[in-house]
């Protein structure tokens, strides 16, 4: 009997010394996952409510080449007119992929957001050419601040492909078909 009960107080004493579950980053994902699909709808939709975004707001630049690192909010704006102007997206991920993202520091789950999906791009005909619509995969992450806006997001995906493809670039001279 004394046995039992020493296992059993050890066995108290071990479950009360545990680490409390923090909740708080859970909840912060689903909150910030929401956003994330808010945002992913708008796009689509070609109407993003930019409000959704930090003061702070930075885009990581991830294109080859780039001349800059980052791009600011208003920066994303006027790439975003003018992609829908020449470009309708469809995603073709439903629902897309959402996980939850974690500290580069200390490893653990941080209410980020990241988001696996394909989508649909077409490039509208004009009076001399027909649509063309290719496929590209999209790994993106969101950070967000602590009123729950999105700080920071990068994307990564082949639009150099996507881009050759729907303008018909050929792959070994690098030229566009005629």
């Amino acid at each position: 009997m004394k046995k039992i009960s020493l296992i059993l107080f050890f066995a108290i004493i071990l479950i009360g010394c545990q680490e409390k579950a923090d909740n708080s980053s859970q909840e912060a994902f689903e909150k910030n996952s929401q956003t994330v699909l808010a945002n992913v709808t708008g796009w689509q939709n070609e109407n993003i409510d930019y409000s959704m975004y930090s003061k702070d707001f930075i885009m990581l630049e991830t294109g080859v080449g780039a001349e800059k690192d980052s791009l600011t909010l208003d920066e994303i704006i006027e790439n975003d007119k003018r992609m829908w102007k020449y470009y309708d997206f469809k995603l073709l991920t439903s629902p897309p992929v959402l996980l939850p993202g974690v500290n580069s520091e200390t490893k653990k789950p941080d209410g980020s957001v990241r988001h696996y999906s394909t989508w649909e791009v077409t490039l509208s005909a004009t009076d001399s050419t027909e649509a063309k619509t290719g496929q590209i995969r999209l790994y993106e992450s969101f950070d967000f601040d602590a009123d729950g806006k999105i700080l920071y997001q990068q994307v990564y995906g082949d639009f150099t492909g996507l881009m050759m493809k729907l303008h018909h670039v050929d792959d070994e001279m690098g030229e566009v078909e005629e």
